[in-house]
């Protein structure tokens, strides 16, 4: 059997300019980067401004498990299957960041025969985006304690700087040093530490910029420290925005790849969920909408932190209305969550299965609760057995919402066949019926209470329970005039609870909420929930010792 990769190096990938002539994109519009990826240009947007939008698709999934559910192969494959039964659709995926990459996650273009291609070079390096964010958050970040060793005429508290430097590379020795050691010459010593870039707020700017005005005014809206009478620091006070704006211009523009099978994918952004967003960025989203009849795009781990940020933040900034969820499981995630040990999933086991399938159960109800339709997508593997098929085909059924058998992993477009119908059935229905999507909470709410909506209704928790810290801070960002922010809730993918050990549906629990952090260039207030962290380590076997390059720079041991 093939790996990922010897799978991706086989494909028959055609000219990026060809995919672009497919969408009917000239090669005006189109910069290659090499013969199967580009950038699409500027102008782009400009010609495609009054054509209709496409129906927009959301994949998520039920809470991740070690057995895998499969999200980002889903939403390939059923692009692939849309092609597949004839429908113009487009892909919007997220880029891999090289920590997780290297780390324990591996990469994340899909799986099997439900892949974007070329692999190697969007786990990689892909168009230089991830890059060029990491250089404009550390340009920021020189040039605030260049402002403080040059005489400091803003007053800034270097107790109180709120801007950290990032590095795309999961690194733990990097979350606390102290900087401006050496003497006098070398700085201003003080604390300061490293997020990882996929969790910096320039990417989640990045992600939500509509065009390179809006990018420049949310980068001068960056809060970036305190002065020493309490008063916010801007980072349009510093004066490095300009030149931030100059190192992403080419970051904006969204990248075109292409699936194993030829369809076109844009893949730009990838804020992470559990941290950040977790989304693909507005503009490629939108640009898909306008290129396809349908957009199929993802939002990182389970619905409780992907598609609930999906709804609240992006839709909510980009004026989307999604026409349909797609919630993507697998019957061995299922029987995880009812207790099984991960070596014994291939194993039937149905009194496990009954009782795990309520963590699928909250996701579907917690998806309604934004009035879209959800179609349950069971990414199926050889194991299953047909008792646990029937059993959740049965249980779907119970719930009123379409299930489709998903084996796109080993078949591509054909084996998301039924899944594709079903989704342009289902749209076609709402759409002669009447669709309401609308976010969990409004703004206008206080931050406190957002928080306790999203913990009630979207993790089922009892209550909220506010550190002292976290009380601090919410007052703070209230007073400075930040109230009316959506929230950006940080919190462990693995459970509906902050206790990534509770799996199923958890119950009698309240969510403890630490600190919170304004990220007022990006529009909204991340909320520190568990013991998150912001830059990852390294795993004990992290990927890295499994990826190696030959003589003639073929690349091997990347999944």
């Amino acid at each position: 059997m093939l790996s990922d990769i010897e799978i991706a190096q086989n494909a028959q990938m055609k000219k990026i300019t060809e995919i672009a002539a497919d969408l009917g994109i000239g090669e005006s519009d189109i910069e290659p980067y090499g013969h199967y990826k580009a950038k699409l240009s500027e102008n782009l947007f400009s010609k495609l401004a009054c054509k209709k939008d496409g129906k927009l698709i959301l994949v998520t999934a039920i809470n991740p498990t070690p057995a895998g559910e499969g999200k980002t192969t889903v939403s390939v494959g059923l692009a692939e299957a849309m092609g597949t039964i004839g429908k113009n659709a487009v892909l919007a995926l997220r880029e891999p960041s090289l920590g997780p990459v290297f780390g324990m996650k591996g990469g994340a273009a899909g799986g099997g025969y439900a892949q974007v291609v070329p692999m190697e070079d969007i786990n990689l390096h892909f168009t230089g985006d991830m890059h060029a964010i990491t250089a404009a958050n550390n340009l920021l970040c020189a040039m605030i304690d260049n402002h403080i060793q040059q005489g400091n005429e803003l007053g800034i508290d270097q107790r109180r700087i709120m801007f950290k430097r990032c590095l795309d590379m999961n690194d733990r020795a990097l979350r606390n040093i102290v900087i401006g050691l050496g003497g006098k010459a070398n700085g201003v010593p003080r604390e300061d530490g490293f997020n990882i870039t996929v969790a910096s707020e320039i990417m989640a700017i990045l992600c939500l910029a509509t065009d390179i005005s809006d990018l420049k005014e949310r980068l001068e809206n960056i809060l970036v420290a305190y002065n020493y009478s309490g008063e916010p620091v801007f980072a349009r006070q510093i004066g490095a925005c300009g030149a931030m704006t100059a190192l992403l211009k080419d970051a904006l523009k969204p990248n075109l790849v292409q699936t194993l099978e030829n369809n076109p994918a844009l893949i730009h952004g990838g804020p992470f969920a559990n941290i950040a967003h977790g989304c693909n960025s507005i503009r490629a989203t939108k640009l898909a909408l306008k290129l396809g009849d349908y957009c199929i795009t993802e939002a990182g781990f389970g619905s409780d932190l992907g598609a609930e940020k999906f709804f609240d933040i992006k839709c909510r900034f980009g004026g989307l209305s999604p026409a349909c969820v797609v919630l993507v499981a697998t019957i061995k995630a299922l029987k995880y969550n009812g207790g099984v040990l991960k070596n014994d999933l291939a194993k039937e086991n149905m009194w496990a299965l009954e009782k795990g399938i309520i963590n699928l159960k909250v996701h579907i109800e917690n998806m309604h609760k934004y009035h879209v339709p959800v179609i349950v997508a069971i990414n199926r593997f050889h194991t299953d057995t047909d008792e646990e098929i029937e059993f959740v085909r049965n249980f779907c059924t119970e719930m009123g919402v379409e299930v489709s058998m998903c084996e796109v992993f080993a078949k591509g477009g054909e084996g998301g066949v039924d899944l594709a119908e079903k989704v342009c059935e289902t749209i076609k229905f709402c759409s002669e019926n009447g669709s309401g999507f609308k976010p969990l909470y409004d703004t206008e709410m206080s931050i406190k209470d957002k928080i306790e909506t999203v913990a009630k209704e979207i993790y089922r928790a009892d209550g909220v329970v506010f550190t002292a810290q976290a009380e601090k801070a919410i007052k703070e960002i209230e007073g400075i005039g930040f109230r009316d922010l959506p929230v950006c809730i940080a919190k462990t993918q693995y459970s509906l609870s902050d206790n990534p050990t509770l799996l199923g549906k958890p119950k009698n629990f309240k969510i403890t909420i630490r600190d919170a952090k304004l990220s007022s260039g990006a529009g909204f207030v991340v909320i520190y929930t568990g013991d998150i962290l912001t830059m990852p380590g390294l795993p004990k076997a992290p990927a890295a010792l499994n990826i190696d390059c030959d003589n003639e720079g073929n690349i091997s041991g990347l999944f």
